[in-house]
């Protein structure tokens, strides 16, 4: 299966991203284009958090790095009310469910289809 030119783009884009130590961060980490930050160093030897990252830094670069946050921020805000639990109401984040559930497809991004995050809604 060949990459189309834009999975292609992103893919070369996002095979190194920056990686940023923010010790003082209430996550292990978090993906704010072009940057990966992380709360400890020792995160960027861990293939299945690089991974995570890298998908939502792709889901930025497909949308809009504004409107991934609007759709990011309104859909926890909705499972927060739906679930009424911060753990579930974040996991099910349709860019979390993307993420989480292929981060540990090491080709993944390789041949990901362009917005592929809508099949997890």
């Amino acid at each position: 299966m060949a990459m189309d030119d834009r999975n292609q783009q992103s893919f070369l884009i996002m095979r190194k991203p920056f990686f940023l130590v923010i010790k003082s961060l209430p996550y292990s980490g978090m993906a704010i284009f072009p940057f990966v930050l992380m709360r400890e160093k020792s995160l960027r030897e861990n293939p299945s958090f690089v991974y995570h990252e890298r998908i939502h830094l792709v889901q930025q670069l497909e949308t809009g790095i504004l409107l991934f946050y609007i759709i990011y921020l309104l859909h926890y805000l909705f499972n927060i009310v739906k679930y009424r639990e911060h753990n579930k109401a974040y996991r099910e984040i349709v860019f979390e469910r993307e993420a989480y559930s292929c981060e540990n497809k090491i080709h993944y991004l390789r041949y990901r289809p362009f917005w592929a995050f809508l099949k997890h809604f």
